[in-house]
């Protein structure tokens, strides 16, 4: 198992972000989803031996600060621009898991100075797919599409002050429906990495996703859920390792 260094840095003058940092070579900036920084634990031992792999800690998560300015996924997707220009970084593969998996389609339709070069999404929410609504649990306001999938966790479910970030972040709805139409804007190469039995956001959902980027291709995890990173990793890693090379 890989032991990442985890240092502060401050993509911009006064904001400290916990970044984890493992690895050598072509940049891997990965995006964790409202389970948080640990549920990504497995990627970074995957890519780390050929790979620098950058793991920021949003902001609201683990005890961390979250700026009032930071209060969507744009202003969080920007601020991870930002990280990639502060650390000088091109040629980045951004891959991001459910709630990560929106802030990276931000952050692709937002890249202004063409540093992101490929894009993995594991089953991703965000945009509002017509037909496809998100399936959300019963009861309190969730912190994740799937709550219940959302191990490993080291508490019994997220911390209130997770559940605070994630709201504000996403809204009441964990949607957004001005971004569909805008993945059009990123040419580059895109994963679509879905679970066959998510049940939170289906394969169709997956499929309407990729679909609006120009050069997507989708592919279905079979026996896993809304986590395949957890629930299938070898063919997970696998897809991915191919996607890739």
């Amino acid at each position: 198992m890989t032991t990442p260094l985890r240092r502060t840095v401050q993509p911009r003058p006064g904001l400290d972000l916990v970044l984890r940092e493992a690895g050598g070579g072509t940049p891997v900036l990965l995006l964790h989803g409202a389970p948080g920084p640990g549920s990504i634990a497995p990627l970074i031992d995957h890519f780390s031996p050929h790979h620098r792999v950058l793991a920021p800690v949003h902001p609201g998560w683990d005890d961390t600060a979250r700026p009032d300015d930071l209060d969507s996924v744009t202003a969080l997707a920007a601020l991870y621009l930002d990280l990639l220009g502060h650390l000088d970084l091109s040629d980045v593969t951004v891959l991001g898991t459910s709630f990560g998996g929106w802030v990276a389609a931000q952050m692709a339709v937002d890249d202004r100075h063409h540093q992101i070069a490929r894009l993995v999404l594991m089953d991703a929410i965000g945009p509002v797919v017509p037909g496809q609504p998100l399936t959300l649990p019963s009861g309190p306001p969730p912190a994740d599409p799937s709550p219940a999938a959302a191990a490993p966790a080291p508490r019994n479910g997220p911390s209130p002050q997770t559940l605070t970030a994630l709201r504000a972040y996403a809204g009441p709805h964990l949607q957004d429906p001005g971004l569909l139409p805008r993945l059009a804007a990123f040419t580059c190469p895109v994963l679509v990495l879905w679970g066959e039995n998510d049940q939170v956001v289906t394969p169709a959902y997956g499929r309407a996703y990729a679909a609006a980027f120009p050069h997507a291709q989708f592919e279905l995890i079979p026996g896993a859920g809304h986590l395949p990173l957890r629930e299938e990793p070898e063919a997970t890693f696998a897809a991915v390792d191919r996607f890739l090379a």
